[in-house]
């Protein structure tokens, strides 16, 4: 959303459509906006870019995914972004995120072409599907280091961005949860995540995952 009503809290959500557990929670911010006074403001950010520098380190089958796949939709995106302005990013993400993880499609050409068709955006974006010298690579890159910018290299996708008490943003990757929570849930891990974010020198909780994404709750 490229505006937010000054009784609601902007939250601003750096996503990557591939990622399945940026995908959960990017379920889980909407479901907190019913419930918390805030919105929700999306903006791109990518897999392969963050991943360019050790990417010779990265195990062959995650590689492959991020020097083809990985470009993919977030180019589309981008260029939906470019063409018609940040209010598309949402219903976007949620037609893609709906078709690629919920649906099972996965990051394919026709999961991007229905996605499209779905927010009623035009079909020829599909063209930056393969565009390797894309048009709007810069554009792509400046939003995803404004994202890391906040929260620092050693993350992946999400990372959201808060008001802290003193007007400077508070950035956080995450949370990783499955299934998404719902309702009160929601609320009580929103209020805890910025409870631990808005302490000086907190950096990390993590316990090892032993759920894959469930999207049976979407």
């Amino acid at each position: 959303m490229s505006e937010t009503s000054s009784a609601k809290t902007p939250v601003d959500f750096w996503f990557d459509p591939l990622c399945p557990w940026a995908w959960m929670t990017s379920r889980w911010v909407l479901e907190v906006e019913k419930v918390r006074d805030i919105e929700v403001r999306w903006h791109i950010m990518s897999l392969a870019v963050l991943n360019e520098p050790k990417i010779d380190e990265l195990p062959e089958q995650y590689r492959e995914l991020l020097e083809t796949k990985a470009w993919q939709p977030i180019r589309v995106v981008t260029a939906a972004w470019q063409k018609h302005g940040s209010d598309i990013l949402g219903p976007l993400y949620t037609a893609l995120g709906t078709r690629i993880h919920n649906e099972g499609q996965g990051p394919t050409r026709e999961a991007v072409e229905g996605a499209l068709a779905d927010v009623g955006l035009p079909a020829d974006l599909i063209e930056y599907f393969d565009q390797k010298d894309f048009e709007f690579d810069a554009e792509l890159r400046a939003s995803h280091k404004e994202g890391i910018d906040k929260v620092g290299q050693e993350v992946g996708t999400p990372v959201i961005a808060v008001p802290g008490a003193d007007g400077e943003q508070i950035a956080f990757f995450g949370p990783v949860v499955t299934p998404t929570p719902l309702g009160e849930d929601a609320a009580k891990l929103w209020d805890g995540t910025l409870a631990v974010a808005s302490v000086p020198g907190f950096y990390e909780i993590k316990r090892t995952r032993t759920k894959g994404p469930d999207f049976s709750n979407l």
